[in-house]
């Protein structure tokens, strides 16, 4: 065993399998890309990377079948399929995934085409390891008897960077009790589901979750900066001879040169964190219905409407209409007096987390500084929205009917 002294888990203990898998550079290329991606520019601290999460995630995979009653060659697909989660992510992680899933079909979950290529170290570390890749590549993106533990609601992705952020950020909200949920995991009825007596257990990281989401990993900084990154990496990739393959392999430094370079007008605002500000940010109760459920392109339709009603460049205005609110973990399965049920069903809690985090879903449009007076009338003609009162979030008194003049809604759906 290989000790690795962890800021949060203390010593990870590797083994041979381990060992072998962390020395491909597939695994070391995650030394350059940060976990948190823009969130860093709110967070200074934040600058911990996903090698270093993919270790955590490990760790508490291994120290979770130790307590499940599973055959050896299972464990060792299980630890290899934690160690190698997050490989298949680009540069800035989940910021760019969307322009790779735009371009190739594929989240980062989707490895098979990382793991099972006979020329790729890592393909041939596992197999080395009488390991069978496609097995892995199953297991990352949670599928199977186990699966779930690698990605699923009751993850131990999920157990390690909720703890981890938390740590790197200096915020409390993302504390849970990782060792108790770990340990606590049983197989009911061939799946994953948390022993009796652990709703509290479970009802805690679900909470932790909501708070790190309205914290931390949704602050309006992180999301504009997200949405210039999103806009700069198309553009990027459209003026060069850079394919998405290359694309997908940058490390974050990388990635931040060449938009410097080649989408310059963006790529230096991000560099020297000189963002685009809320021209228009509200809540959903202020949006028609039909708008939350746009495309992208009815996204890049409607900042080019905007743009033209307010007289500015296309390329100064940013619609930022992110998906319904949701809570996967609330399908978490527990035991309650003997009988395994959802979480949702178990706990009268997730009823009000729910509400929550539909009360804090935004709708965003960014401009720079300059043009926000203007960008935000242009908005709210183009997108139909209600007055607010900019503190609350809700309707001011007197709010006119939305406004119908949006020609570009199609009624697509995400």
């Amino acid at each position: 065993m290989k000790p690795i002294k962890d800021s949060v888990h203390d010593y990870i203990a590797l083994g041979p399998e381990a060992e072998a898998l962390v020395d491909t550079p597939t695994v070391q290329r995650l030394r350059h890309v940060k976990q948190l991606s823009t969130v860093r520019l709110v967070f200074p601290a934040a600058n911990h990377t996903r090698f270093e999460h993919s270790l955590g995630v490990y760790h508490l995979a291994d120290t979770a079948i130790g307590h499940l009653d599973v055959d050896a060659d299972t464990a060792a697909h299980l630890r290899a399929a934690a160690l190698l989660h997050d490989v298949g992510h680009g540069p800035y992680g989940h910021q760019t995934e969307e322009v790779i899933h735009r371009r190739t079909g594929n989240d980062h979950d989707d490895v098979g085409w990382l793991l099972t290529d006979p020329d790729r170290p890592v393909c041939q570390a596992l197999e080395g390891l009488d390991l069978d890749p496609e097995r892995v590549a199953t297991l990352v993106a949670g599928e199977g008897r186990l699966g779930s533990l690698v990605s699923g609601e009751l993850d131990v992705d999920r157990m390690d960077y909720l703890s981890r952020d938390a740590h790197h950020t200096g915020v409390p909200y993302g504390a849970i009790d990782h060792g108790r949920l770990v340990r606590e995991l049983r197989l009911e009825n061939g799946h994953l589901a948390l022993g009796e007596g652990n709703v509290a257990t479970a009802e805690s990281m679900l909470f932790s979750r909501a708070l790190m989401n309205a914290i931390v990993y949704r602050h309006h900084v992180s999301r504009i900066a997200g949405a210039m990154l999103d806009r700069a990496c198309e553009q990027y990739l459209d003026a060069t001879e850079t394919g998405i393959e290359s694309f997908r392999r940058m490390a974050d430094h990388d990635l931040l040169v060449a938009l410097a370079e080649h989408v310059p007008t963006l790529g230096r605002r991000l560099e020297h964190r000189d963002l685009y500000k809320r021209a228009v940010w509200t809540g959903i109760e202020n949006v028609p219905r039909e708008i939350t459920d746009v495309d992208y392109e009815d996204e890049r339709q409607a900042e080019r409407e905007i743009a033209e009603a307010a007289g500015v460049d296309p390329a100064a205005v940013i619609v930022d209409i992110p998906d319904r609110p949701r809570l996967k973990e609330s399908s978490t399965s527990v035991v309650v007096d003997g009988v395994v049920q959802q979480l949702e069903d178990a706990s009268e809690l997730v009823r009000g987390i729910r509400m929550a985090e539909r009360a804090r879903w935004r709708l965003g449009v960014y401009a720079p500084e300059e043009q926000t007076q203007s960008v935000e009338r242009a908005a709210r003609d183009v997108l139909g929205l209600r007055r607010y009162r900019e503190t609350s979030g809700r309707p001011a008194r007197g709010s006119p009917a939305p406004y119908r003049s949006c020609r570009w809604r199609r009624g697509t759906s995400r």
